[in-house]
């Protein structure tokens, strides 16, 4: 086991965000499946792909070279520092590439949006700025990655915003069809929103070490391990999978649709219990993010096949 979590595939494929970029497409597919909205072109997923790799490299492309911190992940990116800053060039350059369509769609249909498509477009890109914030001579932000209670939900909004939002805005303005902000719609993105709101509560639980020594409050360090995962991990799952149970029954969904998008859910919570001892960074990045892809493929199938 310790070889293959060591094999360099497995590194690249978690190290570098990769597997992230895949986790975005899974679950924007899968969101437009549950919405019922067409799917986008293959360029459009492309985009999503590599725009997840650009951000989240962003914040390791500016590592310490010489820090002496003992991070698995760490020691991977200041091995392969050079190389990674050369691939971040070539991520823009096919972001660049792959966004001429979107945004020449984008700006035939400006003039036309209403407020809320204008807010949605909008919101959550700002969204994602504002958690590593925005430090220019002529711009500065507050960096809302400091507050620690609010950091998990940061992301959650965005990566929802991003799977469950922005793909079929995009969707249904490029065949001229406005955009709705409906019960579902509201329902999904607030599953979404819990879900991944929970993984990265979780992820703060690796980081209790260096949080607490910074200061920084995140939920495990002020409220200790186990009222984290049975007052704030549970309760939020829970509140999501409730929010899929009643957008299942008001759509009369099968018995086995519904089973099926509440594994991931029971998934989590088997997982946050397994939180109670010290776990590998593989554990986090493999286990723990694998629970998105989870959740893609059992939205996906139940809505495919049931």
């Amino acid at each position: 086991m310790n070889a293959f979590l060591n094999s360099a595939i497995i590194k690249s494929i978690f190290f570098s965000n990769v597997f992230y970029g895949a986790c975005v497409v899974a679950l924007a597919i899968e969101s437009s499946l549950q919405q019922r909205v067409p799917l986008n072109s293959f360029a459009f997923y492309l985009l999503l792909f590599f725009a997840t790799l650009l951000y989240y490299n962003l914040a390791f492309s500016r590592i310490d070279k010489n820090s002496k911190e003992e991070n698995p992940r760490l020691t991977w990116y200041q091995k392969h520092y050079n190389i990674l800053r050369v691939m971040q060039v070539l991520y823009l350059l096919l972001f660049i590439y792959l966004a001429g369509e979107p945004l020449q769609v984008l700006m035939q249909k400006l003039p036309l949006l209403s407020p809320l498509e204008y807010s949605l477009l909008l919101l959550f890109p700002f969204a994602s700025l504002l958690y590593y914030g925005i430090n220019t001579s002529y711009f500065k932000t507050g960096n809302l990655r400091k507050i620690g209670w609010l950091k998990p939900f940061i992301i959650g909004f965005t990566w929802a915003g991003v799977v469950g939002v922005l793909p079929q805005l995009f969707c249904q303005l490029s065949q001229n069809t406005p955009y709705h902000l409906n019960t579902v719609a509201i329902l999904l993105f607030l599953k979404n929103f819990m879900f991944i709101s929970v993984l990265s509560i979780m992820f703060d639980i690796k980081d209790y070490a260096r949080d607490y020594n910074f200061e920084l409050k995140t939920f495990v360090v002020k409220f200790g391990l186990r009222k984290t995962i049975f007052f704030i991990l549970i309760p939020l799952l829970l509140l999501g999978w409730l929010s899929f149970v009643i957008y299942g029954f008001l759509n009369g969904f099968s018995w086995m649709r519904i089973v099926l998008n509440t594994l991931p859910f029971l998934l989590c919570i088997a997982v946050a219990l397994e939180l109670k001892r010290r776990k590998s960074i593989y554990f986090y990045l493999i286990i723990i993010d694998g629970l998105m892809l989870v959740k893609a493929l059992c939205g996906s199938i139940a809505v495919l096949y049931f």
